[in-house]
């Protein structure tokens, strides 16, 4: 998968009448020998995208589970840098598009441009950046644009039509809905109306519209699915791998990764 063909993928997948399944992994988790088994896994299971997730000191987006994975990553000795050479690791050995989620603090102290050619020469096809906002992502959109990524735009449900409207304009990839109004985390349920969320985008933007937050099983996924484009999910898969032994951590979250792929086909 090459950096410029994220927004291609994914609107093939949703003209050909599929439902996109998109994994999150944190860089370097367990440790760096296990992630690309982790990755290659997600891929066989049928994910069509792979968030590669920069690990930060002050996630302010994520959950406990998230936050804890990156901090094992940073003791690790896990970098900005090091996460984009296991994406490039990968690149060759499999078919979903690789999209790196960061914050933008690591991105600015290696350098946009930089960030940008590394990021692309690596295979990384779109880029998230949680606490960067709708009014001040033009720099970093431009200049990621510029290297051939896309940037994806996150959009919460308490977003109003104008905000949709402005986010649609400059969207590419995809469009990330969250699905709660708190950090990320497996739940039980989503309290958000999914439905209502996604008509409202649609009426603004063609390009696909993902759901994550909070989706922690197949009828979950499924369920997300009959409304949305794609599912993402996250913190599900960390606790996961931290379920038993980092050698055997692929195969688990390869098989639970079928069975969300299994219940989003039977839609």
């Amino acid at each position: 998968m090459t950096a410029a063909n994220l927004g291609q993928h994914t609107k093939r997948i949703r003209d050909g009448g599929g439902k996109a399944l998109v994994a999150f992994l944190t860089a370097g988790y367990p440790d760096t020998e296990t992630f690309p088994g982790l990755v290659r896994a997600a891929d066989a299971a049928g994910c069509d995208v792979i968030e590669i997730g920069v690990p930060f000191s002050d996630p302010i987006a994520d959950g406990p589970v998230i936050q804890a994975s990156s901090a094992a990553a940073l003791a690790g000795g896990m970098t900005p840098v090091g996460a984009l050479e296991l994406a490039a690791s990968v690149k060759d050995h499999v078919n979903a598009a690789l999209v790196v989620m960061s914050y933008i603090n690591p991105i600015l102290a290696m350098g946009l441009d930089r960030f940008g050619v590394r990021a692309s020469a690596a295979g990384v096809s779109g880029v998230i950046l949680p606490d960067v906002s709708l009014e001040e992502s033009g720099t970093p959109r431009t200049t990621l644009s510029a290297a051939g990524i896309d940037y994806v735009h996150l959009l919460a449900p308490t977003s109003d039509d104008a905000r949709i409207a402005t986010a649609a304009e400059t969207a590419s990839g995809f469009l990330y809905l969250v699905s709660v109004t708190g950090v990320t985390g497996a739940r039980e349920k989503l309290d958000l109306d999914v439905d209502a969320f996604v008509a409202r985008v649609r009426a603004h933007s063609s390009v696909p519209a993902y759901v994550g937050f909070g989706v922690s099983t197949p009828e979950m996924a499924a369920g997300v699915a009959r409304v949305a484009d794609g599912v993402i999910i996250g913190s599900r898969l960390i606790r996961l791998i931290e379920e038993g032994p980092a050698g055997s951590a692929p195969a688990r979250v390869g098989a639970f990764l079928e069975s969300v792929r299994a219940a989003m086909d039977a839609v």
